[in-house]
C-alpha cells in the first residue's frame, strides 16, 4: 500500500498546481512539474469536519486511514448537520479541513470568512431533490408559487431551490422559504407544516424510502451539486503537503468505495445510523467514480454562477470573486514540459 500511495502523491501534486495556475493566470492549462514546499512542521492535530453525506471522509474515518498516515498528528473528527455550520466552525478556528456543498462557501466568502477552496468532487445532480407529499396538488415547479418550502439556509439545497424557482417562471419573492436544518425540516414536512422540502442525500434517500414523497425535481438540469473541500487559510498555507496528502487519501477512499461497495455500505451505515438499503440508494446517486480532485476552471466558473445567482436576488450582501479564495500552494520549482 505504501508504494502505491507514494506513487500517487507526486502525480496529484503536479496536477494540482498545473490546474490551479491555469485558473489563476486565465490561460490554457499547461503541463507543469512542481513540488510544493514541504511543511515546515507537521501539524500537531488535524481537525476534520464531516457530514453524513461525506462518503470519502466517512470511509477514511471508519478505516482509521489518516491515523495510520499521519502518525505524529492527532486526528480529530467532528460531525455537522450541514455545510453552513461546518464552515462557521472552520472560520472560527475550530476546524482545519472539511467538505461542503456549493452554496456554503459562497455565503462564507460573502461574509468575509477567511477560508480556501482546496479540492472538489465531481457533480452529483441526482443527489438532491425538491420533495412534496405524495398526495400534494403541486405537480410542477410553477406550482410552488405561494408555498412554504423548507430548506437549510446557505446549503446546496438553497441553490437548488433558487434554480427551481427560476425554471418554474417564478421570482424568489413568489415562494415562502422556511429556513430549517435537515432534521427539523423533515419533521415539519412530515407533519404538513411546509408544502415542500429542498434537501440532499442521505436525508433525501431516507425520506424517499421512509414515507415515499413525490420527487418534484432532482438537481438534474438545475444544479451540478458540486462538493468542495475547504481549509482554513492558516492550515493550507502552513501545511500544504498535508493538504495534498489529504486529497490523495480521499481519492484512495473513493477507490475503496467503488471496489468494496458492501463493506463501504456497512461503514457508512455505522456512522450515519441509516439502514444499508438507504445507504445503497444514496451511493447509487453519486458519480462513479467520485474522487477528490483539484479544482479546475470549470468548477470555478460553476461556483461563480452560484455566487452571482445569490447576489442577484440579494441573499448575499456583496458580489464576490470565487477565484480569490482558490488555494494556490507555493512551489519550490515550476517548469514547463
Amino acid at each position: 500500500m505504501t508504494s502505491r500511495l507514494t506513487f500517487r502523491r507526486p502525480f496529484l501534486q503536479k496536477l494540482h498546481l498545473a490546474l490551479l495556475l491555469a485558473v489563476a493566470l486565465a490561460a490554457p492549462a499547461r503541463h507543469v512539474h512542481a513540488q510544493p514546499a514541504a511543511d515546515k512542521k507537521e501539524p500537531e492535530q488535524i481537525r476534520i469536519g464531516f457530514q453524513k453525506s461525506a462518503v470519502n471522509l466517512v470511509v477514511l474515518k471508519q478505516r482509521s486511514t489518516l491515523e495510520q498516515r499521519f502518525k505524529n498528528s492527532k486526528i480529530v473528527w467532528l460531525e455537522f448537520p450541514a455545510g453552513p455550520q461546518l464552515l462557521e466552525a472552520l472560520s472560527a478556528g475550530s476546524l482545519d479541513f472539511g467538505l461542503t456543498g456549493d452554496s456554503p462557501p459562497v455565503f462564507a466568502q460573502a461574509a468575509g470568512k477567511d477560508l480556501l477552496y482546496v479540492g472538489a468532487e465531481p457533480p452529483k445532480p441526482e443527489s438532491s431533490a425538491i420533495l412534496v407529499q405524495a398526495a400534494s396538488s403541486i405537480k410542477t415547479l410553477a406550482g410552488l408559487k405561494g408555498k412554504r418550502i423548507a430548506v437549510q439556509k446557505g446549503s446546496s439545497a438553497h441553490f437548488l431551490l433558487l434554480q427551481a424557482v427560476k425554471k418554474g417562471g417564478l421570482a424568489w419573492s413568489d415562494i415562502q422559504p422556511v429556513y430549517l436544518a435537515p432534521a427539523d425540516a423533515r419533521a415539519a414536512f412530515e407533519r404538513g407544516s411546509v408544502d415542500a422540502w429542498a434537501i440532499w442525500d442521505p436525508y433525501y434517500s431516507a425520506a424517499e424510502l421512509g414515507f415515499k414523497p413525490h420527487v418534484l425535481s432532482t438537481g438534474r438540469g438545475l444544479s451540478n451539486n458540486n462538493s468542495f473541500y475547504l481549509a482554513s487559510r492558516a492550515f493550507a498555507e502552513n501545511h500544504p503537503a498535508t493538504v495534498l496528502t489529504l486529497l490523495d487519501e480521499l481519492a484512495g477512499a473513493d477507490r475503496y468505495v467503488q471496489q468494496n461497495r458492501k463493506e463501504a455500505t456497512q461503514l457508512i451505515a455505522a456512522v450515519s445510523g441509516l439502514d444499508p438499503v438507504t445507504v445503497q440508494l444514496f451511493l447509487s446517486r453519486r458519480a462513479s467514480p467520485s474522487p477528490a480532485t483539484v479544482i479546475d476552471a470549470v468548477m470555478v466558473a460553476d461556483q461563480q454562477r452560484v455566487a452571482d445567482s445569490f447576489k442577484e436576488i440579494g441573499l448575499i450582501p456583496r458580489a464576490i470573486k470565487v477565484a480569490d479564495i482558490v488555494w494556490q500552494p507555493k512551489a519550490t520549482a515550476v517548469a514547463r514540459q
